[in-house]
């Protein structure tokens, strides 16, 4: 059968081995996932792959033919597509002239768009991977993020390709969102097209892959089918070790409320939201996406603030009108963006560590920066940020490397009792996700009250003492964890009596 091989890919930047001596091959039709540790390289590979990148060493083979691509244009055009984690449309065009874009239809002469045209095949482009609500003639700055990676693999399906490369498709979709995709991988694999998938998400890998590949600093550990493996295999092979536990075990104590809101309103987001949070307390909150669950965390914190409702601290009404009145009074909020809004990606480490507390290390006005620094790099190495080059930008490090140091930052700044945490582990690998739920246990363990926002509901029900439950912009449910299970949280979100999903 056809396939795509490669053979002893090798990559070195400035004399540190991103690959080294990769070897894989993947049948038309099948689906291999590519999975491994941040920092495993992973992105490497799919650069190379995709002819952003030029390997050092090896060969890459499709139907039987030596390939080398000196630029993405060839791998295009060559048959591959990818479809990065992080979006790339043009936000001021249209859905249409997104899809389609070097690729619109002409009339008679090629400087003659056939608008019609177009718009009647990106119509079809989305039908195909089951979506029937998105107008192709908006504009895609007027869509969520979730239609929008819907567009961004609508926009890679529409140029057939031979192989499909996906990073971390579902990172933002919701629950409905993720099963279409699955039925458009199995679909394209059906026809033939080689589909390569990357995702941290384990559930995933076992549920659309045929194979799994993994890599752990920069070489091939295993090559294998799914299904010999099983959670612990996988997460063995990733890792280096098995984790048992995923979850930290804890004997929660919740002591005194710190942080209270009653009738939280943003007109036209949430309305009339009441919840409390205390001390030593893990509070998960869960919602569909357009729930309104960000937006609470955005008021708490004052990005956004709430347009009516009370915020009380430790029992004193307070004003959070930016997110400066937070941190005075002790908020921090580890956002759902950290590429957008935790960091300043080409700023070094150093620098995005100390971005929160500049104020503490000042002298008259004048930023101490040997005292900055010292402090900054004793976090960062007590996170085991790597590589461990402070000086390096905050862009040039692996996603779980990046939410470190938005931890490290927000981990100094002295007074800090109320934490919230929105989808803290987007993106990162499972050894990271370990780090942080152990670091989310051990700062309820000394007191703070920690709110954690996700949409995965095992991260959910494995770190929350108690569950709050969004739905449409108001909070529908507040479970104790005596009552918590995927199918009741899950039936509240959705509107759906609990009894009938148990049935």
């Amino acid at each position: 059968m056809e396939t795509l091989a490669v053979s002893g890919i090798g990559k070195s930047y400035d004399g540190n081995a991103a690959l080294r001596d990769v070897s894989f091959s993947a049948a038309r039709g099948s689906v291999l996932a590519v999975c491994g540790e941040n920092g495993a390289g992973k992105s490497t590979l799919m650069k190379i792959l995709s002819g952003a990148t030029r390997p050092d060493t090896g060969v890459l083979r499709i139907d039987g033919e030596d390939i080398v691509f000196n630029d993405p244009r060839e791998a295009i055009d060559r048959g591959i597509a990818i479809v990065h984690q992080e979006l790339s449309l043009l936000p001021h065009l249209s859905v249409a002239e997104n899809i389609l874009l070097g690729k619109a239809p002409h009339r008679r002469f090629r400087w003659q768009i056939d608008w019609e045209a177009m718009n009647r095949i990106a119509d079809w482009v989305l039908r195909a991977f089951g979506i029937d609500t998105i107008d192709v003639r908006r504009p895609v700055s007027e869509l969520s993020v979730s239609v929008q990676q819907v567009v961004e693999i609508a926009k890679a399906l529409a140029g057939r390709p031979q192989v499909l490369i996906l990073d971390e498709p579902t990172a933002v979709l919701s629950a409905g969102e993720s099963t279409l995709l699955f039925q458009a991988i199995r679909k394209l694999a059906r026809e033939g097209t080689i589909i390569l998938y990357i995702s941290h998400r384990l559930e995933e890998i076992f549920e659309i892959s045929d194979r799994v590949l993994v890599l752990k600093d920069g070489a091939k550990v295993i090559e294998a089918a799914t299904a010999s493996l099983d959670n612990d295999a996988l997460i063995r092979a990733m890792v280096g070790r098995s984790l048992t536990a995923i979850y930290p075990a804890r004997k929660p104590l919740p002591g005194p409320v710190r942080l209270e809101c009653c009738n939280l309103t943003r007109r036209g987001v949430f309305r009339d939201v009441s919840l409390t949070l205390r001390a030593g307390e893990i509070v998960g909150m869960f919602g569909l996406v357009g729930s309104g669950r960000t937006d609470v965390a955005k008021a708490l914190f004052g990005a956004t603030p709430a347009h009516a409702g009370e915020i009380m601290i430790s029992g004193e009404t307070v004003r959070i009108g930016s997110p400066r009145d937070a941190v005075k009074h002790g908020i921090a909020l580890v956002t759902e963006d950290r590429k957008r809004d935790g960091l300043a990606l080409d700023l070094d480490l150093i620098d995005n560590g100390g971005l929160a507390t500049m104020s503490d290390v000042a002298r008259f006005g004048v930023l101490d920066r040997r005292r900055r620094n010292q402090i900054v790099r004793a976090k960062l190495d007590e996170l085991a940020v790597r590589p461990r080059d402070p000086a390096r930008p905050a862009r040039q490090l692996s996603g779980g490397n990046q939410q470190k140091v938005v931890l490290a930052k927000w981990l100094l700044v002295q007074g800090t009792k109320i934490f919230l945490f929105d989808e803290p582990t987007r993106g990162v690998d499972i050894a990271t996700k370990v780090e942080i739920y152990r670091m989310m246990a051990a700062l309820a363990d000394a007191g703070m009250a920690v709110l954690l926002i996700s949409s995965e509901l095992p991260e959910i029900l494995g770190m929350s003492d108690r569950v709050l439950v969004m739905r449409a912009g108001a909070l529908v449910a507040d479970l104790p964890r005596a009552e918590l299970s995927m199918e009741t949280v899950f039936a509240h979100a959705a509107g759906i009596a609990p009894e009938r999903i148990s049935a």
